[in-house]
């Protein structure tokens, strides 16, 4: 049993990564990874992203739900997308928060979920031509 728990765990890691690397792609901003199992009942994992405009929000979306499509995985839904200031993308295990800065400052997410820890996908952030923080 432990072996099976650890590929799951192996494969909901993979599928973060998978976001966060389409995501940077598109040159999203202050990539944060929640470890939502314990404190949700809906979902296992949130990665919470930000993009520069309704654009750059739909695009990396698009990119996101293309990478997971790729590795077999379709969107349950897809919520804000016309109007491109919070995408929600529902992958039933994991959900994707892409928002517009004023947005996600707004809902503040990280706050909301503050008893979620912080995943570490040991992906490199180049904040040079992202504007994130270290």
């Amino acid at each position: 049993m432990a072996e099976t728990s650890g590929m799951a765990e192996l494969e909901r890691l993979e599928k973060a990564r998978e976001v966060l690397l389409r995501a940077l792609e598109r040159k999203a901003e202050d990539p944060v990874v929640l470890d939502v199992r314990e404190v949700s009942s809906f979902a296992d994992t949130f990665v919470v992203l930000t993009g520069r405009s309704d654009r750059q929000v739909c695009a990396i979306a698009d990119a996101v739900e293309a990478g997971l499509r790729s590795a077999g995985e379709r969107a349950l839904g897809v919520e804000g997308y016309r109007e491109g200031r919070w995408v929600l993308l529902d992958f039933t295990d994991l959900i994707v928060h892409v928002f517009q800065r004023e947005v996600r400052e707004h809902y503040d997410l990280e706050r909301l979920w503050s008893d979620a820890p912080r995943i570490d996908l040991g992906i490199a952030v180049d904040t040079e031509t992202t504007g994130t923080s270290p």
